[in-house]
């Protein structure tokens, strides 16, 4: 039987219609949280996750917002204020760019990478802090293994990844006096609808190939998968987590060892 370690809390994780956000959220929900599904575009995906999530036994909403639309975000954070009264766990999970080498890069690029990961962090941390504080609350923020690896079309995202691991370790500082704890976690290659995006585009051979290459390379033998990713934000939602702060995890299966 599954525990139900975040009974009665109130997670909100963006980006969490696929993938890696969607897979934290439907854990989180197996283990006992009502959870706030954000989208930006796809409405069905993020209802079918709520979907799965209710089936859990806890309420699930979905939520969308542009992460670039400042307002957009704080009239998020003001649903989930109304709708429950309280946010124990935020993970900042969502990104967005173009996988261009950086010169290709045109100025909507570079600010809709930025605004979506950089800008949005802080907008969502400045208006969950009223809704966290006081509740021993959890920031996991979600960055990408090309701020350790030079990847092919990353640059962009690499360079905004690397700012939001700085930040939550500032976050991590500023924010502990209010009894709020602030993580990253670093995935290594995950087998998520982005990741195939970018192979089959910037990979020889595809993603079939990409993928069978991380393989060897990783000392664990596999291709890491989105739930991989969700169990070890879940670590850091949990109580078991409290002396765990400002610190950026990799979870790779041994990929960035070699």
């Amino acid at each position: 039987m599954t525990q139900r370690t975040f009974a009665g809390q109130v997670a909100l994780v963006t980006g969490s219609s696929r993938g890696i956000g969607r897979a934290t959220a439907l854990l989180l929900a197996r283990r006992g949280a009502d959870v706030v599904v954000h989208y930006r575009r796809d409405e069905a995906a993020a209802q079918a996750v709520c979907s799965e999530a209710r089936a859990a036994g806890v309420q699930a909403t979905a939520l969308r917002a542009d992460l670039r639309d400042q307002e957009a975000v704080t009239a998020l954070l003001a649903q989930v204020g109304s709708q429950f009264g309280r946010l124990d766990l935020l993970v900042a999970n969502a990104a967005s760019t173009a996988f261009k080498p950086l010169l290709d890069l045109a100025p909507h690029n570079i600010g809709m990478t930025l605004d979506t990961s950089v800008q949005s962090l802080l907008t969502l941390v400045r208006s969950a802090v009223p809704l966290l504080q006081g509740s021993s609350g959890n920031i996991v923020t979600v960055s990408g293994f090309d701020t350790l690896r030079c990847l092919p079309g990353h640059g962009l995202l690499g360079a905004a990844k690397a700012a939001v691991e700085t930040l939550t370790r500032y976050l991590a500082v500023e924010l502990a006096p209010l009894g709020i704890n602030a993580n990253c976690v670093v995935p290594g290659f995950v087998a998520t609808d982005s990741a195939r995006l970018w192979a089959d585009t910037h990979e020889p051979g595809g993603y079939a190939a990409a993928a069978a290459e991380w393989v060897k390379r990783t000392p664990r033998g596999r291709v890491g998968e989105a739930e991989d990713i969700a169990r070890v934000i879940a670590l850091l939602c949990s109580a078991d987590a409290r002396w765990i702060t400002g610190q950026v995890i990799v979870a790779d299966g041994g990929l960035t060892l070699r």
